[in-house]
């Protein structure tokens, strides 16, 4: 079969895939008393909305092309990168630390270090367990697993008893110098506004994308990674060096998943925020596999469906290039200002659609408690009949 005809049926089973997925979807929808069109439309609406929908898709959608790349580039290799979760805390952090202390420097210098900051220190922690794995031939999924942690554990260290400001009742470093920042694309397209957080890191993520491509299918490393993952015998027996192989694709790999830290830290929060990963590693996973470990595939499974449930965790950090006052910028606020834009007028920023599901499920929630509290009522009578009835047997 050749690769023309191949393609219509490597497209068909997909597609049948989604459908099907939709369908058994339905049924629980029905389950509960729900329209399924008018559930599916609020999902696949609110990812699809001019400009919050759109703008908050591709933000979040930022971080997953980043760690989908990481995982599909060890992919290849025939590794199992599951540290792209420890990778991305320490170049986070990496990325803060730069901008923090070499924060007198122009615009123009301080920016690209920032970036190398983010990409060294990703690189270097995903290499670890690559020289771990080449040398001793312990599995890189152990070894990886266990640098999550050790990740985690010491950025928080560094961040609560050296970088921390005093006072600070949030885990999170001081604020980077301004002239770390990198634009947000809501002050170059127009009709795009400036409150969402999409910023520049989404380009450098379609380039990245188009680089993983070219190295691996137009490069000679990546031809040898590619033959390292296919078959280390045959690549090893081809004067190709395994063990370099794995370092390097543990390297690559780890350095895309640090570029996370230029989103939230550069074009984001401006600093470093402890447990700022909605476990983007690990679902970076999941957009490998469904991208089939291809860099275009990756872009277009981004747009994971469940990253848009909960817009509201990346709409309020504390201090922001636009000031606290601003809605997007409020931590666990609900209650609308005066000088908030019109669209974030309802329930404190949140879309329309946003709003009906959160009325739907409190509505769901006080009428569960409700059905739970007539049922502990109506047991409690029947116990006090019960008791009544053997005191006068008695």
């Amino acid at each position: 079969m050749t690769r023309e005809s191949s393609l219509p049926l490597a497209l068909l089973f997909p597609l049948v895939a989604v459908l099907a997925a939709f369908a058994v979807g339905s049924v629980f929808v029905l389950a509960i008393g729900d329209n399924p069109l008018e559930t599916y439309g609020l999902l696949l609406g609110s990812a699809l909305w001019w400009p919050d929908g759109i703008g908050y898709t591709l933000f979040l959608a930022t971080p997953l092309i980043f760690t989908g790349l990481a995982v599909s580039v060890a992919f290849r290799a025939g590794l199992l990168n599951i540290g792209a979760e420890g990778q991305l805390y320490v170049a986070a952090f990496a990325t803060a630390w730069t901008g923090i202390v070499l924060g007198g420097l122009p615009a123009v210098v301080l920016v690209p270090l920032c970036m190398v900051a983010a990409v060294l220190a990703g690189g270097i922690w995903g290499a670890i367990p690559g020289l771990l794995k080449a040398r001793f031939g312990s599995h890189e999924v152990i070894n990886t697993i266990m640098m999550n942690f050790i990740a985690v554990a010491l950025v928080s260290y560094f961040t609560q008893y050296h970088y921390r400001v005093p006072g600070d009742p949030i885990l999170q470093s001081a604020p980077i110098s301004e002239s770390a920042y990198i634009p947000r694309l809501g002050t170059m397209i127009p009709g795009l506004p400036a409150r969402i957080p999409l910023n520049v890191a989404f380009l450098l993520a379609l380039v990245a994308s188009v680089a993983v491509y070219v190295f691996l299918w137009r490069t000679k490393w990546g031809y040898e990674i590619r033959a390292t993952g296919s078959n280390p015998s045959a690549a090893e027996y081809g004067g190709i060096s395994v063990p370099r192989q794995i370092v390097l694709a543990m390297a690559i790999s780890g350095a895309l998943a640090g570029m996370v830290g230029i989103n939230e830290v550069l074009g984001y929060r401006h600093r470093y925020y402890d447990g700022f990963s909605d476990n983007y590693g690990f679902t970076g996973i999941a957009v490998a596999l469904l991208g089939r470990n291809h860099p275009a595939g990756v872009v277009l499974a981004r747009r994971y469906p469940g990253r848009r449930l909960h817009p509201e965790r990346h709409q309020g950090h504390r201090a922001d290039s636009a000031g606290d006052d601003h809605p997007v910028h409020r931590r666990g606020s609900d209650v609308p200002r005066a000088s908030d834009p019109p669209e974030a007028q309802t329930a404190g920023g949140a879309a329309p659609w946003l709003t009906s599901l959160r009325s739907r499920s409190c509505f769901r929630r006080s009428d569960c408690r409700r059905r739970s509290c007539s049922r502990r009522s109506a047991g409690c009578s029947r116990n006090a009949r019960a008791s009544s009835t053997s005191r006068s047997r008695a």
